[in-house]
């Protein structure tokens, strides 16, 4: 199964700088494309790898390096903890949504499949789907996801008119969600404003930035002295938290210093300005278009 085209390969593996013998993290498994190259590269070292979607773990590498666990990478700590494993000597994390995710229909998750239902869950068995906050968030509530997590200007009109529609019929499916909501969309950037309006939903439904808040938090503590922190991100808000917590040590990008005025940071930023994929790798790969990339090592 082409499961999905792995983003920025060779800098990720770069960015991590592998020992052979060291202990390292994916803690976003997907297709495995990123962790079967890191398995390459070990020979008695260990790989932990994170994803709570049923189809990665279907699509697992044999490799006997390998652990994967079936949770979302906001309990890195304590898994890491139950299998012995800190500290770590890197941390990967690209923080898309898989190919297979996207071009599976049954999921959700893409503008594409209009008789989709609206799912987006990246576990399929647990939580609200998208379907559900559609048709029950209040108007103010659906208004600040599109507003803070879509970056959506005309929120607030997109929120009542969803409202409004969902009063007469029930909102299910991709082609229902774009119908109720297409007078709003930018005229000739239709399917610009839908991939926002499914990007706020995704990251509603799934938690997305809470989960990412928690795990940069904790790899702090994971990662040993020199231990790399390599993370990937494909819109403004995640690639914000990323560079305030490899700038700063903290989410908010607080500048500490010590007496002397000297800045401290755990961190030392490898990447002065995020790695951008070329324009050879867009063109085979649409999806690493927006990608980001920022290393960083732990002092």
């Amino acid at each position: 199964m082409h499961y999905h085209l792995p983003v920025l390969l060779n800098e990720c593996l770069d960015g991590l700088s592998i020992n052979p013998e060291g202990t390292y993290v994916d803690v976003t498994y997907g297709g495995g494309g990123h962790s079967k190259e890191i398995l390459n590269r070990l020979t008695t070292g260990k790989l932990y790898a994170f994803d709570q979607d049923a189809d990665a773990h279907r699509n697992k590498s044999d490799s006997s390096n390998l652990t994967l666990i079936k949770h979302n990478f906001r309990f890195l700590k304590n898994f890491l903890r139950y299998y012995n494993a800190i500290p770590v000597d890197g941390i990967l994390a690209d923080l898309g949504v898989s190919s297979h995710q996207f071009d599976t229909k049954e999921r959700g998750f893409s503008t594409r499949f209009d008789d989709a239902e609206l799912d987006m869950r990246m576990n399929t068995k647990t939580g609200k789907d998208a379907a559900f906050i559609i048709n029950n968030y209040n108007e103010q509530k659906l208004q600040n996801i599109f507003k803070e997590y879509g970056e959506i200007k005309n929120a607030k009109q997109l929120a009542r008119a969803l409202v409004e529609s969902r009063t007469n019929h029930h909102i299910s499916t991709v082609g229902e969600l774009k119908s109720a909501t297409k007078k709003q969309a930018t005229k000739g950037k239709e399917n610009k404003y839908y991939a926002q309006v499914f990007q706020a939903l995704r990251i509603e439904v799934n938690e997305e930035l809470k989960a990412l808040k928690k795990m940069l938090s904790q790899s702090i503590d994971v990662l040993k002295p020199g231990g790399r922190l390599v993370v990937m991100s494909y819109h403004s808000l995640e690639d914000k938290l990323v560079k305030n917590l490899m700038k700063s040590g903290n989410l908010k990008g607080d500048i500490e210093q010590d007496f002397f005025g000297n800045k401290l940071s755990p961190f030392n930023m490898i990447t002065k300005k995020p790695i951008a994929p070329t324009d050879n790798e867009v063109n085979s790969n649409p999806r690493a278009r927006s990608a980001k990339l920022r290393i960083a090592e732990k002092v």
